[in-house]
């Protein structure tokens, strides 16, 4: 294996582990209030079982790190590569800020104007690494539907709980 390649290999799986890492400090948060308080709540209808949540997240976060590759390794070719990436640190952390939100404070509202914050990032995201990387910015689609879905959930606890 050459050394770029081993380089690009190094920074694929750093990018991963960057994204799996935001799940997993939102996992931190979440956990105990899926066990103790979650279980109270009035949920819509179409609330998936809790066993969904974690390899559907596993899955997206794997993708964003793809997409954060594709993106960074183009930095050095593509002054537009900065800005996405910037944008993508922002929504990343509004990401991870939402778990915080809903589980840790125990607030579906303002779990839901984070989400809200979170949903326009990804888009920004998106268009900022579509000029730099179309998969990138592909790869991106799926969690952008699982937000947009994730955000009408949250509106209906919080106002089936409110």
């Amino acid at each position: 294996m050459s050394s770029e390649m081993l380089m690009d290999l190094r920074a694929l799986i750093s990018a991963i582990v960057v994204c799996e890492g935001a799940g997993g400090v939102g996992a931190l948060v979440t956990g105990p209030a899926v066990r103790t308080w979650y279980p109270g709540l009035r949920k819509p209808a179409f609330n998936p079982p809790s066993w969904i949540f974690a390899p559907v997240w596993t899955v997206l976060y794997l993708l964003m790190g793809v997409s954060l590759f594709l993106t960074w390794r183009r930095r050095s070719l593509e002054a537009r590569a900065a800005p996405a990436l910037r944008i993508f640190t922002l929504q990343l952390l509004l990401n991870a800020l939402w778990s915080m939100l809903f589980f840790g404070l125990k607030s579906p509202r303002f779990a839901f104007m984070d989400i809200v914050i979170l949903w326009a990032a990804i888009i920004l995201t998106i268009r900022a690494m579509y000029r730099v990387s179309r998969v990138g910015a592909l790869l991106l689609l799926p969690y952008l539907v699982w937000v947009s879905f994730a955000g009408l959930l949250n509106l209906a606890i919080w106002r089936l709980n409110a």
